[in-house]
């Protein structure tokens, strides 16, 4: 499974962007994607998630500003971002997971630089 993310870039606080995420390969057996983050000198984090079967996911944080959505007949997964807050500060990674013989895989894209900043 190959992922694109497009859509960061450099926002004022109280602003707004979109990410996008575009799958390909063997796209068959993804069963939720999602987008996760990480800020300087942290940790990898979840933003959020979802089904294939539409069920999403968000960190506490998160909720009430981001919206994820998900088009698995076109292989994309989008991230809605409003009320961005400087430390929503982060390259924004798109993953994939997937089920097959071998269990549970994930894949990552090459991440996306959110900077929030006035």
């Amino acid at each position: 499974v190959q992922l694109q993310a497009s859509g960061g870039g450099l926002v004022q606080p109280g602003g707004c962007l979109r990410l996008s995420c575009a799958a390909s390969g063997s796209i068959s057996n993804i069963f939720k994607m999602g987008w996760y983050r990480q800020a300087l000198g942290k940790q990898r984090e979840l933003v959020a998630s979802i089904t294939r079967g539409g069920s999403t996911n968000y960190a506490e944080s998160m909720k009430g500003r981001f919206t994820i959505s998900g088009d698995y007949a076109e292989n994309m997964v989008y991230l809605q971002m409003n009320s961005l807050k400087p430390e929503d500060t982060a390259v924004y990674y798109c993953n994939a997971r997937t089920v097959g013989a071998s269990g549970l895989d994930d894949f990552w894209g090459q991440g996306t630089q959110v900077t929030v900043s006035s």
